[in-house]
């Protein structure tokens, strides 16, 4: 519970400073996902099959990155809603 907690807090501040500095509103979903599926690749290499290593993870282990996946995307949603008020960042 923890741990989804301080993932969704990170990929929020994370994405909000991304969205800020680059002005770009989807990117940091987009290395999100390309930093997860890089660490389920990086931590199955040589081990088996990748249809195996991803039946060993429990649901404990996606709940966390599903907290951070949701932190990303709301940051970009945030920047958005930011951006149609009238805010400008940077």
């Amino acid at each position: 519970m923890i741990v989804t907690v301080l993932l969704f807090v990170l990929f929020f501040g994370l994405g909000f400073i991304l969205n800020m500095l680059m002005k770009t509103t989807w990117f940091p979903i987009y290395g999100y996902i390309v930093l997860v599926i890089g660490l389920i690749i990086y931590w199955g290499w040589g081990t088996g099959s990748l249809a195996s290593n991803l039946s060993e993870y429990s649901v404990a282990d996606y709940i966390p990155a599903v907290g951070g996946l949701m932190g990303a995307a709301l940051s970009g949603w945030t920047i958005k809603a930011l951006r149609v008020r009238g805010y400008q960042m940077f």
